[in-house]
């Protein structure tokens, strides 16, 4: 099949009570270790591109690939979306260029001035068979070019989602509960610690998500900044030469409540990349002597596809779902 839209996978997953999950690819390897994964256990997938992302490998090579990957997986529903979109001009540039779904990201402005940007791009998108998500409060975090400081974050206000909804017609929302950009997402301030020292992030707010879904009922909402940071990785990263302190994400069960929710979309992209970085780490240091690019990207493809297959039916429940 081609590339789709997320609204027939929204309604699905909301009425079966699990999410999609939307994984960012930069390169060739993140690509076939996502949809093989999404692939072999039959699982609509979203693959995002992020502003950084396009700028790192180009738009035509990453929509190219994102089409091969859908000529290798004809079976499964594959869309393709940009991730924090900052501009109507970037927004345009994507759907012009065969995206099947855009973020706006006006989070950081006004809420007047989020509605007016928001309805723009929503009124082109729809145009052109494009459908919109749109943010509504703020993560911490660093995620490419999106940086907000720790103490800086605002979780939505529930009541102010309905009329945010209604003023700009976008397809998915994606509300501020807790979750964060990046590997570091809280800092050691904010959590407890483990008998083994591991900090405790502080749960989501599930107040704020069912204050939204009795106002937006039937409505996708997303979740941001939700890789679970899998401390195997950080030790993995840590033993063969890297320095991840502390580094800690949103624990998996609290991911998996959400998506029985309301939460059709959940964004993963720090757990991608850890899974690489330790793998490649760990291959350098047992193979000094190696230099081909396919020794140590083959295992680091491999450790995607794990990762994914691992999200897709522990985390987020999307496996055959198709």
């Amino acid at each position: 099949m081609p590339l789709v839209t997320t609204k027939e996978m929204f309604k699905k997953a909301y009425d079966g009570g699990y999410a999609i999950g939307a994984f960012n690819v930069n390169n060739m390897e993140i690509v076939q270790g996502i949809t093989e994964a999404a692939g072999e256990l039959n699982s609509p997938v979203i693959l995002q591109v992020s502003k950084g992302a396009r700028a790192y490998a180009n738009h035509t090579y990453l929509v190219k690939l994102v089409e091969a990957a859908v000529i290798e997986n004809p079976q499964i529903p594959i869309a393709l979306h940009l991730d924090h979109g900052d501009s109507f001009e970037l927004c345009k540039s994507c759907i012009d260029g065969g995206f099947t779904s855009v973020m706006i990201d006006a989070s950081s402005k006004s809420f007047e001035d989020n509605i007016a940007l928001t309805k723009q791009v929503v009124e082109y998108a729809h145009a052109h068979g494009v459908v919109v998500e749109a943010e509504l409060g703020t993560l911490a975090g660093i995620e490419d070019e999106v940086v907000v400081e720790s103490g800086k974050e605002a979780y939505t206000k529930p009541e102010e989602v309905e009329e945010f909804v209604d003023r700009t017609g976008c397809d998915s929302l994606a509300i501020a509960i807790g979750t964060s950009h990046g590997a570091y997402k809280f800092t050691p301030e904010q959590c407890t610690r483990n008998a083994d020292g591991i900090l405790v992030p502080p749960p989501l707010r599930f107040d704020v998500l069912e204050e939204c879904i009795k106002r937006l009922p039937g409505f996708p909402i997303v979740l941001h900044g939700s890789s679970s940071v899998p401390q195997e990785f950080v030790k993995m990263v840590n033993e063969n030469g890297g320095k991840m302190p502390d580094a800690v994400g949103i624990p998996e069960e609290q991911l998996r409540k959400a998506a029985e929710l309301a939460v059709c979309k959940i964004n993963i992209d720090s757990d991608i990349r850890l899974a690489m970085t330790g793998n490649i780490r760990k291959y350098f240091n047992e193979h000094p002597d190696h230099f081909d690019p396919r020794q140590y990207l083959k295992p680091a493809r491999q450790a995607v596809k794990d990762m994914v297959a691992h999200k897709i039916v522990h985390v987020l429940g999307s496996d055959n779902k198709i």
